[in-house]
């Protein structure tokens, strides 16, 4: 069964303003992008799971031309706050790599 880092090329997470949180999935190429780029796997219920993030407010935004998927959701907390870990999120990336496409 695949995994993110098994079809994607690079994998990115930064903020998005102090409010949200965006990932870019840089799949391998038109095949891979067409297959997994709208899975149920990165759905909103895993950005529940791993980042405690509200599934409402969960947003995929597809950009075929580049083979990528840019998926956004609303922190839980403002950048910053007194609960910050990540001010510039570049690391929460690393939770998606593992996550199956099966």
């Amino acid at each position: 069964m695949p995994s993110v880092k098994d079809v994607c090329r690079h994998v990115r997470s930064k903020n998005a303003g102090p409010f949200w949180v965006t990932f870019d999935l840089f799949f391998d190429g038109p095949e891979n992008f067409q297959a997994y780029h709208d899975h149920p796997a990165l759905g909103p219920d895993l950005f529940q799971r791993l980042f405690g993030a509200d599934p409402a407010l969960v947003r995929h935004y597809p950009v075929p031309s580049l083979h990528m998927v840019k998926i956004s959701h609303a922190r839980t907390s403002p950048q910053g706050g007194v609960v910050e870990r990540d001010m510039h999120c570049g690391q929460q990336f690393v939770r998606l790599l593992d996550v199956e496409l099966g």
